[in-house]
């Protein structure tokens, strides 16, 4: 999935809780996300409402409850207005002991208030237990989606962008707590109060009741034929804006590339043409959204209209009584807004279990492979590494890895040298068995490595990559990741063995210091210097090196250079090679191309053989002679 396509589907999930009960425009405006399988997805979902199905019976009990005491209120009240109604025209006929019976319209005022207030507690209650229920749900639907991702082959990340399953992990689920809070309790007030009102109305005057529903089919064409073409805008806003979000996170991303060659005019005239399509897209769906609701009370209005006449001509034949004249309004003003919400809530519900679907798309994939029952645990590792016919490919019919046999003694250094897509790094994916070879077999002590507990395994290889992943924390937690229960003493050590120490010493608050998010507040070749710290610390059985010194200034580079002589001393290892100077004193040089070791040797033997290694090294060879002559000319 493109970056555009997961800032559209961010801001889609965003902006799904707007409309009429919250804070928002009207039904059916914004493009509705449809799941694929929305019965099965519906039956999973609800399999983590299960262990909370009390709750939600109070819930719902509750929700009834305070909906039909809002429901009956109005035709309460309608009875204190018409004591009062024929009070008034009592004395206004100057019949004997006429009077207004205050009493009695006190007690109903009284009775109504209760009423009122006892839906309000309800109201209260219920939505203090759905939060906590709603909670809990994404709690555990939180917890199994990391502890699953915990689980996931490397090949799951290599297909999904961070971004894409970012979006599964916070927008998806907050998607689904939003739902699950709000509207489920809304959609069932919303069907109690349809189905109350008319069953009220109808107490009052069929006729009536009638009346207002001939006006329903007014209000569903018009809300259709409006918001069919509001949800072409809106899906073409969708669009746009997340192509300007994508050009803005590109031109502020290269900043410096676009003010280097010059094409800040070419950005801001871009950004506008963009800017002004969003504009374009934006306004048409708003006013369009805009208008329904208007469009609604006008529809409404027209009802209320027809109700006060036939109402007026009802009370003046004595068929029905002034009060239900007014509690009948009342009840035609109840009447659209749950038909409109319930629209609402539905477009929600499916864009939830579409959410929801995409987060248990994450929880069925295929995890890696089991450690087998039998599985060991190596306490005391050699370091001797065999590869014996190696097989591998990542798709069935593309072979990347054939035939491949290797042994590498204790202690040895290995590099591992090629053109880029040559197979370097899937061998150290195979190795770590992020990735499983299809036949034949990786040993280390003699001991197949799918034969050890894939945790053991990974503890007994230690990793310093050229990309370095430093987190959010001090440069004391960040080198002690390498060794659970590290003291400060081994912490420092191991900073001094990677020629560390003296840099972190001089900044203001030493190993104190808290890096940022992305570790930008020091120097690439300071991050390099603080993994390799990490590693010292963590004294894995064998190395796995990424040459980390493209990227530093010719000091940082000898401070790493020897840091990693500290750091592969006594130790098998394994280097992934991009210039080719820094190996020359390696044990075993694997030249690789398409999968396949081409050539194996060492420096001085590969450079005699004039093959593919000598070529190679002549090229960057005299690719710097020439850099240096260019220098001196």
């Amino acid at each position: 999935m493109s970056r555009e396509s997961n800032i559209q589907n961010i801001g889609h999930q965003r902006r799904t809780f707007r409309g009429p009960g919250f804070g928002g425009g009207p039904p059916m405006a914004r493009p509705v996300e449809k799941p694929k399988n929305f019965r099965g997805t519906l039956k999973r979902l609800l399999g983590y409402l299960r262990p909370f199905r009390l709750q939600f019976y109070i819930v719902f009990s509750m929700t009834i409850l305070s909906t039909i005491f809002n429901i009956v209120n109005p035709k309460i009240m309608g009875k204190a207005t018409t004591k009062l109604f024929e009070g008034l025209i009592s004395k206004m006929m100057h019949i004997p002991g006429a009077k207004i019976d205050f009493e009695y319209i006190g007690r109903i005022l009284l009775l109504t208030l209760s009423l009122y207030l006892l839906s309000s507690i309800l109201a209260y209650v219920q939505q203090y237990i759905m939060a906590g229920v709603t909670q809990k749900v994404v709690l555990n639907m939180r917890s199994d989606i990391m502890e699953k991702l915990s689980k996931l082959p490397l090949k799951f990340y290599d297909s999904k962008t961070h971004g894409e399953i970012l979006s599964r992990v916070t927008n998806d689920i907050d998607n689904i707590s939003g739902t699950l809070q709000q509207s489920i309790t809304q959609l069932l007030s919303a069907i109690v109060t349809i189905t109350g009102v008319i069953i009220m109305m109808l107490t009052i005057s069929p006729l009536l009741t009638f009346v207002v529903i001939i006006t329903l089919p007014l209000s569903i064409i018009a809300t259709a034929s409006i918001a069919s073409r509001s949800q072409r805008y809106f899906a073409k806003q969708q669009k746009v804006l997340g192509e300007l979000n994508g050009h803005v996170e590109e031109m502020y991303g290269g900043h410096t590339i676009v003010k280097a060659f010059g094409h800040e005019e070419d950005a801001i005239k871009t950004f506008n043409q963009i800017n002004q399509e969003y504009y374009e897209a934006s306004w048409k769906a708003q006013f369009m959204s805009g208008i329904i609701m208007p469009i609604m009370n006008f529809i409404s209005n027209i009802g209320y209209v027809l109700v006060c006449v036939v109402g007026g001509i009802l009370v003046t034949k004595r068929k029905i009584e002034i009060g239900d004249i007014q509690a009948f309004i009342q009840y035609s003003r109840q009447f659209t807004q749950p038909i409109t919400q319930t629209a609402n809530i539905v477009n929600i519900i499916q864009s939830t279990i579409a959410s929801a679907e995409r987060v248990f798309e994450i929880l069925d994939e295929k995890e890696e492979i089991p450690d087998k029952e039998n599985a060991i645990s190596l306490k005391e590792v050699s370091g001797n590494v065999t590869f014996e016919n190696v097989y591998f490919s990542y798709k069935d019919d593309v072979p990347l890895i054939e035939d491949l046999n290797v042994e590498v003694k204790p202690g040895q250094m290995v590099a591992i040298v090629g053109p880029t897509g040559a197979g370097k790094t899937t061998l150290v994916n195979l190795l770590m068995r992020f990735y499983d070879v299809k036949s034949g077999m990786i040993t280390v002590d003699g001991i197949d490595i799918r034969d050890i507990k894939r945790e053991n395994l990974r503890k007994i290889f230690g990793m310093v990559l050229q990309d370095t992943w430093l987190f959010s924390g001090t440069i004391k937690e960040n080198i002690a990741y390498g060794k659970e229960g590290a003291t400060n003493e081994e912490i420092i050590n191991a900073a001094k063995a990677a020629h560390a120490h003296h840099f972190i010493k001089a900044l203001p608050h030493g190993y104190n210091t808290v890096l940022n998010e992305e570790a930008s507040n020091i120097s690439q070749g300071q991050k390099q210097l603080i993994t390799i710290a990490r590693a010292i610390l963590a004294n894995p059985d064998i190395l796995i090196l990424d040459e980390a010194t493209s990227n530093v200034d010719t000091l940082t580079e000898i401070y790493i250079q020897k840091a990693m002589k500290t750091l592969l001393e006594g130790r098998t290892s394994f280097v992934i090679a991009h210039r080719l100077s820094t190996i020359r004193n390696a044990d075993l040089i694997l030249v690789m191309n398409h999968g396949k070791i081409i050539e194996k040797g060492t420096h001085k033997e590969l450079l005699e053989k004039g093959g593919f290694y000598a070529e190679l090294y002549k090229s960057q060879f005299l690719g710097a002679l020439v850099s240096e002559d260019q220098k001196v000319g």
